[in-house]
């Protein structure tokens, strides 16, 4: 008996190395770069951090002149499938992270569909020096394909004289842009601006809230036992979270930014936040329910990725997320085939 249960499927198995599959690859290898980054719109009271004072970031950026920018948003055709099953997604989560693309849709006359449809065909032949005309009617597309971002990639693009209303944007969508460009979010003021001062005419939205759509049962009981496991671990992380409330106060971005994707600061903040939770002794493990979304989560955003740059084998690729998804997205970036990871403190230490 004690030999068929050794023996019985998945109790004993040999471990397939998938670490040197890509040994022999003849082809170019793909970079890719994790940038943490702290969410601009959510600073503590009484800080702010302003263009001029995150230039010396996009700087250091822009000298790993990536050909693909990913941001932390939800994609048009993402967006489209939960507005599409409301059994399965709640109306609040399509509010808080879709954007409404009713209005460019009105202009345009493309829905969700058809304007990501119409996006992939004028980017297929898209020119080396675009018209005024071109970028506004493409910023048009993007947003009722749902990827304002990307809009705002054109946008920045044009001379400040162009940047008015025709060719698919009318007055109201303009105001939006010029509104969405001083707003303070990182998809924004670092990926958006990066984009359109290295050319590049889009950034892809990578994140995927269909991965963490986590049935907890009682959502008040799972947030006070989420909550309480964070609060007991909390005392162990203030050191690192008073020096990073200093260094948004102070306004300097790029000891910030080498503060939070320093391995240090990220190990804390994995102990205390995921760590803790898998601690948590409720009866219904509310804490192991919370990674599993979050991990389910990650595991989405890393495919969304991969599949960015798919059809561009040796492709620089960077990827600007919230800190906390930053070991997450390293680890499992790579062990993906053909892929290396970049050093994130080195080149905000001056390295290339």
């Amino acid at each position: 008996m004690l030999c068929v249960a050794l023996a019985a499927p998945g109790l004993v198995h040999a471990k397939v190395d998938l670490t040197s599959v890509d040994s022999g690859m003849a082809g170019p290898r793909s970079q890719v770069l994790v940038l943490g980054s702290v969410h601009l719109s959510q600073l503590p009271k009484g800080a702010t951090i302003t263009q001029d004072q995150l230039a010396p970031l996009l700087d250091r950026l822009a000298t790993y002149a990536p050909g693909i920018i990913t941001i932390e948003g939800l994609s048009g055709e993402t967006c489209d499938l939960m507005k599409r099953h409301p059994t399965v997604y709640a109306a609040d989560d399509v509010a808080n992270y879709c954007p409404d693309t009713s209005k460019a849709k009105a202009v345009t006359g493309l829905d969700i569909p058809a304007a990501i449809g119409e996006a992939q065909r004028l980017l297929k032949a898209w020119p080396a020096a675009p018209t005024p005309a071109q970028r506004r009617h493409l910023a048009a597309v993007f947003l009722a394909a749902g990827d304002p971002t990307s809009a705002m990639v054109q946008w920045l693009q044009l001379p400040e004289a162009e940047r008015r209303a025709g060719d698919g944007l009318n007055d109201e969508l303009v105001a939006s842009l010029q509104k969405a460009r001083d707003r303070p979010n990182e998809s924004t003021q670092i990926a958006a601006r990066l984009a359109a001062r290295l050319g590049l005419p889009r950034v892809y939205p990578i994140d995927d809230h269909t991965g963490d759509n986590i049935d907890v049962g009682d959502p008040v009981a799972y947030g006070k036992a989420v909550q309480a496991a964070w609060d007991a671990a909390a005392p162990r992380a203030k050191t690192m979270r008073d020096r990073e409330g200093e260094l948004e106060h102070k306004g300097d971005v790029l000891e910030l930014y080498r503060f939070i994707n320093s391995p240090a600061f990220q190990q804390i903040t994995v102990d205390t936040d995921f760590g803790a939770a898998l601690r948590d002794r409720s009866p219904q493990h509310y804490g192991q329910r919370y990674v599993a979304g979050w991990e389910g989560r990650n595991l989405r955003m890393a495919a969304n990725i991969r599949t960015t740059f798919g059809d561009q084998p040796g492709a620089r690729v960077l990827v600007v997320v919230g800190a906390s998804h930053k070991p997450w997205l390293d680890s499992l970036m790579g062990q993906m085939q053909g892929v290396d990871i970049v050093d994130v403190q080195h080149l905000l230490s001056d390295g290339k």
